[in-house]
C-alpha cells in the first residue's frame, strides 16, 4: 500500500511540473478572418463588390457557425467566420481560403493585385507593445516602421503567435502629390503620370553576358544589371512624363513633388500615464497587438513575447523604449494563485475539522495523508488526457478535497469506533474493512457515475465540464483506492487504544514548530530594536542574507531577532504543550458530550418521523414543487462578468468628426481617466472602434487598464462587518473603511465623468468579454437584420428605436418602465430597476456624403471616357496604388494623390480636368454634377444578410438571460414583418449552450440509480439514495439568490455555468451521505433486527461520519465563497451553491433518507410484492417507464426555459397603441 502510495505520488508530482497554465481549457470557438482593402472605396462599394462575392461562397462552409462582416468608408473590409468546436483550426482556415478563392476573380483588378489575407486567429488581442520616443525624437511614421521591420517579424515567429498588427500602421510608401492645375495647364491627366511610372518604374531580369549555349572558347560569363526599380523621391521625381515637340521634358517634380511618406494615416494610437509626481504623459505610440493562437498557452506564449521585446530592446535607437500597458496575462497568474491559495486554505480548514472529530493526531493524520496522495496522483490523470492546470481543473481538485478526506474519514472512524469497544488495531482494521469497503466501493462508483457522463456533453457546456469532471472524477478513484490499500495499512500501524479521558490533539514536536514559526515572525520585530542596541551585531554586513520577514525588516540583526524570537517561540511550545493539550481535550468533552445530546435527539427525532411517515411524504412533495418552483423563478445566465484589471472604452464623435477632432476627445478621456483611483494606464486609438469593429475619423477607443488587484482590495463585507462588531465589543480602534475599486464601480464613475466633460461624444465603457476569445467586450450584442431589403434608413430607425427604449429602461418582458415624478420640478424617476444598460450602434444611415453624378450623354457628347473619369477620381482623391519600389530590405507601394488643397472641399471636384479623345482638356464639372447626399459610415452584415449591431449589457444585478429574453421580447414587438434579429459572439453561446442544468442534473440522479441499482442488486432500494437528491438543489438555489447575505459580494445571482457544476458536484455528494446511511442499515437489517431497529441504529451509528464528512466539504469551500481578488467572481459564483447546497444535502439527507429506507424497505418486503407477478411489473416500471418519463419532463423543462438563438420574422403587424406608443 506504501510503495502504491508513493508511486503515485512521484507520478503526481513530475506531471504537475510539466502542466500548462490557463485560465480556461481551449473553449473559445475557432475563427477565421478574411481581410482586404479597396482604397478609396465607400462601405456601400465594398459591400457590393467584395463582400457579396465572397461571403457567397463562404456561407455554408463545413461546421460554419456564424459569420459577421464590415465594410467601412476607407475601403476596409473584414470577415469572421467563427464555427463549431471541436474543429481543427488548420482545416477551418483551408476551407475558407478554398471557399475564398472562388469568389477572387469577381473582385475588382485593385483587390486581385493586393490580394485577399485569410488567417486563423482569435479576436482577443492577449497583449500590446508600444513603442514609443520619451523624448520626442521621434515622430510615429518612424517608430511605426521601426516597430513594423524591427520588431514585428520577431514577435510573429514566436510560437503560440497567429498574428501581430499594430494600430496607427504607417508603412512607408513613396507618395506622388501631384498637382492637377498643372498638369492640366501642361495638357496631361493624372493617367499619363500612372503610365510614366509603371513604364519607368519596373524590375526587369536583364540576363547574363556569356551565358549558355555559346560559342566554343567562351572565358567569362558575367551577370548584367541595371537600375529597374527606383529608391529615392528624387529619382521618382526625374521621372520623365511627357516630351514636347520642342524637345522639353515634363518630370514629376514639374507637376508635383514626391516624399518618402506613410501609406495611410487615419489611425493614431497614443499610451498616457501618470507619474509618481502626478504629472500626466500622452506618448504617440506604435502599438503592436499580439493575438495568440486559439490553441496556445497564453502564459507561455506572453512569456516568450515579453523575453524577446526585452531581447531586441538592446537594439533600440536611443530615445526609443517599450511600454506593456494592456496585458491580459496577470488576471490569468492571479487568478490560478488564488485557486491554489484556495485549495491550501480548504485543506487547513479541513485538518481542522477532521482533527475536531477523531481529536487525536494519529487518527487525523491518516486522513490528511491520503488528501496529497489523491491530489497529487490527479495530476498524472490531468497530464495524461492532456488536460492543464486552469480554473475549471483546479476548482476540481478544490472541491475534491472534501470528497477524498470523507473515503479516509469513513474508514478511519470505523477503526476507531472497533478499537473502542477492546479490539486491538490489527483486528479492528479488518473488522472495520469487513463494513465499511461496500460503502466506500459504492460511493466511489456513485461519484464516478456522477462525474464521468459529463465528460461526453457536446458544444460549449461540455468544454466546461469535461476537465472539470474527469479531474474531481480521478480524484474520487484514486481516493477509493487509498481507501482500500492505504488507509487500512496506516490505521493498522499509528492507531493506538485510547484512555478514556485523556486526549492527545498534537504531539509536543507539533507545538515547538508552531511555537518557533510564530516567534519568528511576531516576536523577531519586538525583539529587533534590542539587538541593535547590543552592539552585538555591529560588525556585521547589514546587507540582507534572507528574504524579508515579519513587518518589513530585512537585515542581518533582523535575522538574529528572528531566529531569537524563533527560539523562545519554540521553548513556549514545548512547555505549554501538556496544558494546551489538556485545554483541547476539556474542548473535545465538551463537544462530544453536545454531540451525544445531539445525536440522541436525532434518534428521537428520526424516530418519531418513521411514525408519521406519510406526513414525512407529504412534506417532500411540497419541498419537489417549491423546489420545481424556485428552478423556475431562478434568472439564468451564462459565466458571471469579472474584473480582469481592465475595462474598454467605445469613442463615436459626430458623424463626419474629423481624425483630429477625435484626437483632442481621447486626449480629454485619458486626463479624466488617468486620475481616477484605481486606474494604472490608458491605451487610445484613433480612427478605429476595436468594441464595434469599425473604422471611420469618428471612431476611438481606449484600453483603460486598473491598479494590480493587491492594490485595490476588497472591501471586506461581511468578514469586516463582524470584526468592526467584535472590536467594539472589545473596546479596540475599527478597521477603517476600504474605497471600493472593483472594476464596475470604477466604470459607473467614469462613466458620468465622462458624460459630464465630454457632451459632444457618445462614450459607452464595457467591461471584458468574460470568455477570452469570444467577442471583444462584456455584455452582449444583438444583429437587427434588415431580410426584405428595405434599406438602411429604415434598418437605421428601428435600430434607433430600440437603443432609445432599451435606455430608457425596459422590464424583463421587454415593456418600456414607466417614470413617476418625484415632485415639482424634479426628473422623474423609474418606478423599477431596468434589465438592460449602455445599450450603443455604430450603425448610421444617414453619414453626409458626396455623390457625384456622371452625366454619361455628356461624356459621349464631349469625347470623354468614362474610365478616364473613374480613374481620375480614384487618382486625385481617393489615392491610388500604381507599383512597388524596394527599401530596407523590403517592398513599399508607390501611390499617387493630389495635394491636399485640392482635394478639402467639395467644389474641387468640379474644377479637376480630364483630356478627352480630341485632346483637349475638359472640366469635369461639365460632364458631372455634385450634390450632397446621406449615407451610410459602416455597412455590417450577418449571415449574409444587411445588419446593425447593438451592443449592452444587463444591469448589476440582473442576469445575462433575463436581460436576453427581456430584449427579445423588445425586438419581437417593435420589429417590422421585413426585420428579424439573431445573438452572436456570447449571447449565441449562451443560448445555443441552452438550459442544461437540468438535463445534466436529471441525467445525474438516472446514472447514480443504475449505479446503485447495480450495487444493491435491487431495483427498489436505490429509490432510498435518490430521493432526497433533487432538495439540494432548492438549498442551492437559495443560496444562490441569497449570495449577498452569505457575503459573497461579487456573485451573479443566476443559475450560471458553475451554477451548474456545482449542482452536479451535489449531486455526487447527496448521494454519498444516503449511502452511508442505507448500506449500514441494510447491512443491520441483513443480520436478523427489524427494520425500524436497523434504521435507527445505523442513523446513530453513521452520524458523526455523516457530519464530520459534511463539516470537512463545507467548511473545504468556505474560502470559494469568500474569495476576493482575481477570479473571485467564478469562484464565488461556485462557492455559493456548493455551500448552501450541501447544507442542504447534510439537513435533508440525515432526516429523511431514513424515512426513505424504512419505507421502501418495507414495502419490498411486504406480502403484496412477494408475488413474482407483481415484482416483475415493477422492474418493468423502475427500469424502463421510470427513466423515460423522468427523461422526458427534464427535457420538456429544459426547452421550455431555452430561448431561441433566433428570431425569425414576426408574421403580425405591430398593434395601433403599440405603434402609437412608438
Amino acid at each position: 500500500a506504501s510503495v502504491l502510495s508513493i508511486v503515485i505520488t512521484l507520478a503526481g508530482g513530475l506531471a504537475l511540473l510539466a502542466l500548462p497554465i490557463a485560465m480556461f481549457p481551449q473553449i473559445a470557438p475557432p475563427t477565421v478572418s478574411v481581410t482586404c482593402q479597396y482604397p478609396g472605396a465607400s462601405a456601400q462599394v465594398v459591400a457590393e463588390t467584395i463582400a457579396a462575392p465572397i461571403e457567397q461562397q463562404v456561407n455554408g462552409v463545413e461546421n460554419m457557425m456564424y459569420m459577421s462582416s464590415a465594410c467601412t468608408n476607407d475601403g476596409n473590409y473584414t470577415l469572421m467566420v467563427t464555427f463549431k468546436q471541436g474543429i481543427d483550426m488548420n482545416l477551418a482556415q483551408v476551407l475558407v481560403q478554398n471557399r475564398v478563392s472562388l469568389a477572387v476573380p469577381l473582385l475588382p483588378d485593385v483587390i486581385k493585385a493586393t490580394g485577399v489575407t485569410t488567417k486563423k486567429r482569435s479576436p482577443d488581442i492577449l497583449l500590446t507593445i508600444g513603442i514609443y520616443s520619451p523624448v520626442g525624437r521621434y515622430d510615429q511614421l518612424y517608430l511605426s516602421n521601426y516597430a513594423y521591420m524591427r520588431i514585428r517579424d520577431e514577435m510573429a515567429r514566436l510560437p503560440g503567435v497567429t498574428d501581430v498588427t499594430m494600430f496607427g500602421q504607417r508603412d512607408y510608401s513613396m507618395r506622388i502629390w501631384l498637382d492637377p492645375d498643372k498638369l492640366a495647364q501642361r495638357n496631361m491627366t493624372a493617367g499619363d503620370v500612372v503610365l510614366a511610372l509603371r513604364e519607368q518604374n519596373l524590375q526587369v531580369a536583364t540576363g547574363q553576358i556569356g551565358q549558355s549555349p555559346i560559342v566554343r572558347g567562351q572565358q567569362t560569363q558575367v551577370t548584367l544589371s541595371t537600375l529597374g526599380r527606383l529608391v529615392d523621391p528624387d529619382q521618382f521625381e526625374k521621372i520623365v512624363v511627357k516630351t514636347t515637340a520642342d524637345g522639353r521634358m515634363v518630370r514629376i517634380r514639374d507637376v508635383g513633388w514626391v516624399e518618402l511618406g506613410a501609406k495611410n494615416q487615419d489611425i493614431s494610437s497614443s499610451i498616457g500615464t501618470v507619474d509618481e509626481k502626478g504629472e500626466m504623459h500622452l506618448y504617440p505610440v506604435a502599438n503592436l497587438a499580439v493575438f495568440q493562437l486559439p490553441d496556445a498557452n497564453a502564459l507561455e506564449t506572453a512569456d516568450l513575447v515579453k523575453a524577446k521585446i526585452e531581447e531586441l530592446k538592446k537594439d533600440f535607437p536611443e530615445d526609443v523604449d517599450y511600454m506593456i500597458r494592456y496585458d491580459t496575462t496577470p488576471f490569468i497568474r492571479e487568478s490560478i494563485q488564488e485557486v491554489f491559495k484556495t485549495l491550501l486554505d480548504s485543506v487547513i480548514l479541513v485538518a481542522l475539522v477532521v482533527l475536531l472529530f477523531l481529536q487525536n493526531w494519529r487518527s487525523a493524520l491518516i486522513p490528511l495523508i491520503a488528501v496529497p496522495v489523491a491530489i497529487i496522483g490527479t495530476f498524472a490523470v490531468m497530464a495524461a488526457f492532456g488536460f492543464s492546470l486552469n480554473n475549471l481543473t483546479l476548482f476540481g481538485l478544490v472541491l475534491a478535497i472534501g470528497i477524498v478526506v470523507d473515503d479516509a474519514i469513513v474508514v478511519v472512524e470505523a477503526v476507531e469506533h472497533h478499537i473502542e469497544h477492546g479490539m486491538g488495531p490489527k483486528q479492528a482494521t479488518l473488522q472495520a474493512m469487513s463494513e465499511v469497503s461496500a460503502p466506500v466501493i459504492a460511493v466511489g462508483l456513485v461519484l464516478s457515475a456522477v462525474f464521468i457522463p459529463c465528460a461526453f456533453i457536446s458544444g460549449i457546456t461540455g468544454q466546461f465540464f469535461r476537465q472539470f469532471a474527469l479531474t474531481i472524477a480521478a480524484s474520487t478513484i484514486l481516493s477509493t483506492i487509498n481507501s482500500l490499500t492505504l488507509s487500512p495499512a496506516l490505521s493498522a500501524l499509528l492507531l493506538r487504544p485510547r484512555v478514556k479521558g485523556q486526549y492527545q490533539a498534537l504531539p509536543r514536536l507539533a507545538f515547538v514548530a508552531l511555537g518557533s514559526w510564530q516567534g519568528y515572525v511576531r516576536l523577531g520585530p519586538y525583539l529587533l530594536p534590542f539587538v541593535r542596541s547590543s552592539g552585538l551585531m555591529g560588525r556585521v554586513a547589514s546587507a540582507s542574507l534572507v528574504p524579508e520577514v515579519g513587518s518589513g525588516f530585512a537585515s542581518t540583526p533582523a535575522v538574529a531577532a528572528g531566529l531569537a524570537g524563533a527560539l523562545l517561540g519554540g521553548l513556549a511550545g514545548w512547555a505549554l504543550s501538556k496544558p494546551l493539550n489538556q485545554a483541547l481535550g476539556r474542548f473535545f468533552d465538551l463537544f462530544n458530550r453536545g454531540f451525544t445530546a445531539t445525536a440522541g435527539l436525532y434518534s428521537r427525532l428520526v424516530s418519531g418521523m418513521l411514525r408519521v411517515f406519510v406526513l414525512v411524504f407529504l412534506v417532500y412533495a411540497g419541498l419537489l414543487f417549491l423546489t420545481y418552483g424556485k428552478f423556475l423563478g431562478t434568472p439564468r445566465g451564462f459565466i458571471p462578468a469579472q474584473d480582469m484589471g481592465y475595462m474598454l472604452v467605445n469613442i463615436q464623435l459626430p458623424d463626419s468628426a474629423s481624425l483630429e477632432r477625435t484626437e483632442r476627445v481621447i486626449q480629454q478621456i485619458n486626463e479624466i481617466a488617468c486620475r481616477a483611483p484605481g486606474v494604472s494606464a490608458t491605451v487610445g486609438i484613433s480612427g478605429q472602434s476595436l468594441v464595434l469593429n469599425a473604422y471611420g475619423s469618428n471612431f476611438g477607443t481606449m484600453i483603460i487598464t486598473l491598479d494590480e488587484f493587491k492594490n485595490r482590495p476588497a472591501p471586506g463585507g461581511l468578514a469586516v462587518a463582524v470584526e468592526n462588531w467584535v472590536r467594539r465589543r472589545l473596546g479596540l480602534k475599527e478597521k477603517p473603511p476600504v474605497p471600493d475599486l472593483y472594476y464596475e464601480v470604477i466604470m459607473n464613475k467614469l462613466r458620468g465623468q465622462f458624460s459630464r466633460a465630454i457632451p459632444e461624444a457618445n462614450i459607452a465603457l464595457f467591461g471584458p468579454p468574460p470568455l477570452r476569445g469570444v467577442g471583444r467586450a462584456g455584455g452582449w450584442m444583438l444583429m437587427i437584420e434588415d431580410r426584405g431589403d428595405l434599406g438602411s434608413t429604415a434598418l437605421q430607425k428601428e435600430v434607433e428605436n430600440l437603443v432609445r427604449l432599451g435606455n430608457d429602461g425596459i422590464d424583463l418582458k421587454g415593456m418600456p418602465i414607466v417614470r413617476v415624478p418625484t415632485g415639482s420640478g424634479k426628473t422623474p424617476v423609474p418606478a423599477r430597476q431596468s434589465t438592460v444598460q449602455g445599450l450603443a450602434s455604430v450603425f448610421r444611415a444617414n453619414v453626409p456624403q458626396v455623390f457625384l453624378d456622371v452625366d454619361r450623354t455628356a461624356c459621349m457628347i464631349k469625347g470623354v471616357e468614362l474610365g478616364d473619369v473613374f480613374m481620375t477620381l480614384q487618382a486625385y482623391l481617393g489615392s491610388l496604388y500604381v507599383n512597388d519600389f524596394n527599401r530596407f530590405g523590403r517592398t513599399w507601394q508607390v501611390i499617387i494623390q493630389a495635394m491636399a488643397n485640392y482635394r478639402d472641399q467639395k467644389d474641387d471636384i468640379n474644377r479637376l480636368q480630364i483630356r478627352n479623345k480630341r485632346g483637349t482638356m475638359v472640366p469635369l464639372g461639365a460632364a458631372a454634377s455634385v450634390r450632397e447626399i446621406n449615407g451610410p459610415l459602416v455597412l455590417s452584415r450577418y449571415n449574409m444578410y444587411p445588419a446593425a449591431s447593438i451592443n449592452g449589457s444587463a444591469v448589476p444585478g440582473v442576469s445575462s438571460g433575463s436581460a436576453i429574453r427581456a430584449m427579445e421580447e423588445l425586438s419581437n414587438r417593435e420589429l417590422p414583418q421585413s426585420m428579424s434579429y439573431e445573438w452572436t459572439e456570447m449571447a449565441y453561446l449562451e443560448l445555443a449552450a441552452g438550459n442544461t442544468a437540468i438535463v445534466v442534473f436529471g441525467f445525474s440522479i438516472v446514472m447514480v440509480f443504475l449505479v446503485l441499482a447495480a450495487q444493491f442488486e435491487s431495483w427498489a432500494m436505490p429509490l432510498a439514495v435518490i430521493l432526497s437528491v433533487p432538495l439540494c438543489m432548492l438549498s442551492a438555489l437559495l443560496g444562490v439568490t441569497n449570495a449577498k447575505l452569505l457575503g459573497a459580494n461579487n456573485t451573479s445571482l443566476d443559475i450560471n455555468i458553475f451554477t451548474q457544476i456545482g449542482l452536479v458536484v451535489l449531486v455526487g455528494l447527496a448521494s454519498k451521505n444516503s449511502i452511508l446511511i442505507v448500506q449500514f442499515a441494510k447491512l443491520i437489517h441483513g443480520r436478523g433486527k427489524p427494520i425500524r431497529e436497523a434504521t435507527l441504529e445505523a442513523c446513530r451509528l453513521r452520524l458523526r461520519p455523516i457530519i464530520m464528512t459534511s463539516m470537512a466539504f463545507i467548511l473545504g469551500v468556505v474560502p470559494l465563497l469568500f474569495a476576493h481578488g482575481a477570479g473571485a467572481e467564478m469562484r464565488q459564483s461556485l462557492g455559493v451553491a456548493v455551500f448552501s447546497g450541501m447544507l442542504g444535502v447534510t439537513f435533508f439527507g440525515v432526516l429523511l433518507t431514513p424515512v426513505f429506507f424504512y419505507v421502501i424497505d418495507t414495502v419490498a418486503e411486504s406480502h403484496v410484492f412477494a408475488n413474482p407477478v407483481v415484482r416483475r411489473a415493477g422492474r418493468i416500471l423502475l427500469v424502463f417507464l421510470m427513466p423515460i418519463v423522468v427523461l422526458r419532463d427534464l427535457f420538456r423543462l429544459a426547452s421550455r426555459q431555452m430561448p431561441k438563438a433566433q428570431a425569425k420574422p414576426m408574421p403580425k403587424t405591430k398593434e395601433p397603441e403599440l405603434a402609437e406608443h412608438k
